[in-house]
């Protein structure tokens, strides 16, 4: 199958990225591959400190995804191997390390997450702690040599720490080195990463020309802004919605981003969409309530089904909107005659803790059937018939004492 014109593919490649570095080079790689019918050699590397992704992941993955469906090779690197440095980018302390299991273990799940994205057959994935693991301490002094400490500063969050006499450890510097030393492995034409591993991309730009081999174009992405419409998306921030999330979950967190973000996510969340700009543009500005919810739905359909979509908004609209409990909550008995309300919500894993158990009591945030129920020393009696607890806008539990045999 041959590939696209090179301005097809260039429109495409561009199409959403913050910078391309640089174009002229892409453009000339490009152009080799239409007349080889050669593909070119794509790479991102994937963090797998986490092992779920959400859709701040996604707009990097789609991008991936549009070279594979341009015909090139597509290459996902599971850094297990400096998953056990940390990367510090955009840190103002070191990153937890973790251990060579822990990081193999959520690389395999950051794999199968990302195929809801890419092409799971169409994808080479590594690990690479198969290359940096076999490294000598010899090596690792030569591969440093290859970059100054004054080079390593110029990155932003390595500044601000060293202006501000925050500890800055040796380990760190290896971080962008080791990720460097992926594209020289695998030889690679282009690299992918968020606008905060620019620095890491170019380390590998530098460390190819260094070992003889021609440098990667680099294509960077923006970063998607979380759910509380200030920070980028992050699940430690907690305003992150991820690719498990049930649909119920997804639809709802999808409607409470900010109205000013709906533009910006439909661009980045769904680039091959055929509304263009200008057309969601107008329905933001006529619309805006309804924009979303449209936004919420193509969301949840790309990572379930258009049904299951519809079902979540059916599950929103009854439980959130007309504050109707759902329809298929199973019936959770106890032995106990009674139970503290504090310790029924800690039961139900309504809440992590006895103290948010009390938080959410005293905010009214819980209520058995129609009554709200805010002492905090309150003592709930099981009965027979079951009785729906609510805890939160979206957490729904019912409840009944179990029967016992004569």
């Amino acid at each position: 199958m041959p590939f696209p014109s090179l301005q097809e593919q260039l429109d495409i490649i561009v199409n959403n990225a913050v910078e391309v570095l640089s174009v002229d080079e892409l453009e000339k790689k490009v152009a080799r591959s239409i007349r080889s019918g050669k593909p070119l050699k794509v790479k991102l590397g994937a963090d797998p400190s986490r092992p779920d992704l959400h859709l701040g992941h996604s707009v990097v993955l789609r991008k991936l995804r549009e070279f594979q469906d341009l015909g090139h090779e597509a290459i996902l690197i599971i850094g297990d191997f400096t998953a056990m440095i940390g990367d510090p980018s955009g840190k103002s302390k070191t990153r937890p390390q973790l251990t060579a299991e822990e990081a193999r273990e959520n690389g395999r799940s950051y794999f199968e997450q990302a195929s809801k994205i890419l092409d799971a057959e169409k994808t080479t994935i590594c690990y690479n702690a198969d290359w940096l693991g076999k490294m000598s301490f010899a090596d690792v002094i030569r591969l440093s040599s290859h970059y100054t400490v004054a080079r390593m500063l110029e990155r932003d969050d390595f500044e601000k720490r060293y202006r501000s006499h925050e500890p800055i450890s040796i380990h760190e510097f290896l971080y962008p080195l080791a990720q460097g030393m992926d594209s020289v492995h695998l030889r690679n034409d282009v690299e992918l990463g968020g606008t905060d591993q620019k620095f890491n991309l170019l380390v590998g730009r530098d460390l190819q020309r260094e070992y003889g081999i021609e440098p990667q174009a680099c294509v960077t992405m923006p970063l998607l802004v979380g759910t509380d419409g200030s920070d980028k998306m992050s699940k430690s921030l907690g305003n992150a919605i991820c690719f498990t999330d049930p649909p119920e979950e997804m639809y709802g967190r999808m409607l409470s981003i900010p109205d000013t973000l709906i533009g910006n996510y439909w661009r980045l969340l769904l680039p091959q969409h055929p509304e263009g700009g200008e057309e969601v543009a107008a329905r933001v500005a006529a619309e805006p309530r309804e924009a979303k919810r449209a936004l919420a739905r193509e969301v949840v359909a790309q990572y379930y089904t258009a049904e299951e979509a519809l079902k979540a908004e059916g599950h929103f609209d009854r439980v959130i909107v007309q504050k109707q409990a759902p329809d298929d909550i199973p019936t959770i008995e106890f032995d106990e005659a009674s139970m503290p309300l504090v310790d029924l919500l800690m039961a139900l894993g309504a809440a992590p803790s006895k103290t948010e158990a009390r938080r959410m009591i005293q905010q009214g945030a819980v209520q058995a059937g129609e009554e709200k129920l805010t002492d905090i020393s309150a003592v709930f009696g099981f009965g027979d018939s079951a009785v729906v607890i609510r805890a939160g806008k979206r957490k729904f539990f019912k409840v009944a004492g179990r029967k016992k045999a004569f």
